[in-house]
């Protein structure tokens, strides 16, 4: 990881990362405590997760972002340098339950930023997503700035979480930082809800010798990273000096794109009997909408983004990795 920075955290100082239990909350706060200390990395979420190293390695709260006075009571006991803001309602499950969806992606990130700014914390990240972008966006190469008309709550959320966060930097000078993360795979988590679940179920059934039925049609073309590339550039991005962040509300991220008919290509040379089957749901309509690649530069120019993995490459790990928790077991 790159941690060269006047930004960086340094010795001492203690991180609160909310939402520690999610996909990305799991592994971005074991990388965390492996770089600045178990004790000094603070994982919170709604509910205790049951990967032990999150809540018995270092410092675990049970916390609702909802509630803003709990955060700010967890807040003052530990006294945050730096908050990573993670909790969300996803994708498909918001369109399930769109009003929770609003109320959750948008006055949490209201009572983190309130709370950063009243305490005094000197960094935030929240993450954004492809999803802000709409059926009028360009989908190839989508640009850093262009139209921007989502259509599912998470997006529409999404969107005007980028705009408050810029809104918090220009007016109270809150260094709040932000990624518009593609679906992202990982091997430690199961998938929580998104329409890019796909890329993650697909891995399991896959190794557990199970034929799969995607809910995209096989030539979505959808952008997509591997879950060390995510971590990477989440740290990258934290840790560039302040005068390299060109971008407030929130910066385009790539590294690949395919669609379930390719990934399937991909795990077949490990697994040449493995066969998909398709029927698409309201998912589709929802990945319709979205990019199919994306035009990172502004990352690639500001604070030096390059992604490390290939389909085929993630694809040997992913599995690489299943097998053997599948030996543990």
């Amino acid at each position: 990881m790159t941690t060269s920075s006047t930004s960086a955290t340094t010795p001492g100082d203690t991180i609160l990362v909310i939402g520690a239990g999610g996909q990305l909350g799991l592994e971005l706060t074991h990388e965390l405590r492996q770089m600045y200390g178990a004790s000094n990395v603070v994982a919170a979420d709604v509910r205790a997760p049951q990967d032990a190293e999150t809540t018995q390695a270092g410092p675990f709260e049970l916390l609702d972002v909802l509630d803003k006075n709990r955060l700010e009571d967890v807040m003052r006991q530990y006294k945050p340098t730096q908050v990573y803001h993670l909790a969300a309602l996803l994708s498909a499950t918001a369109e399930k339950n769109p009003k929770f969806g609003w109320q959750l992606n948008m006055d949490g990130l209201f009572h983190v930023l309130d709370a950063a700014v009243d305490l005094g914390v000197r960094q935030v990240y929240w993450p954004s997503s492809i999803a802000v972008f709409g059926p009028d966006t360009p989908r190839d190469n989508t640009p850093q700035l262009t139209i921007m008309n989502p259509n599912t709550v998470y997006g529409i959320s999404k969107l005007a979480g980028e705009q408050w966060c810029e809104w918090y930097f220009r007016k109270h000078g809150l260094d709040v930082r932000s990624l518009r993360y593609p679906g992202l795979i990982g091997y430690k988590s199961l998938p929580g809800g998104g329409t890019t679940d796909y890329a993650v179920d697909i891995y399991h059934k896959a190794v557990a010798g199970e034929n799969f039925e995607c809910f995209l049609s096989e030539d979505t073309y959808l952008p997509m990273m591997y879950m060390p590339d995510a971590l990477k550039a989440t740290l990258d991005l934290m840790h560039a000096p302040a005068d390299n962040i060109k971008v407030r509300s929130s910066y385009n991220l790539g590294a690949m794109s395919f669609s379930p008919k390719e990934i399937t290509a991909s795990i077949q040379r490990h697994y040449p009997e493995f066969q998909v089957s398709y029927k698409p749901d309201a998912r589709q309509q929802i990945a319709d909408s979205w990019p199919a690649s994306i035009d990172d530069s502004q990352a690639r120019q500001d604070w030096n983004w390059q992604p490390q993995f290939t389909l085929d490459k993630m694809t040997d790990d992913m599995l690489l990795h299943l097998k053997e928790a599948v030996v543990l077991k």
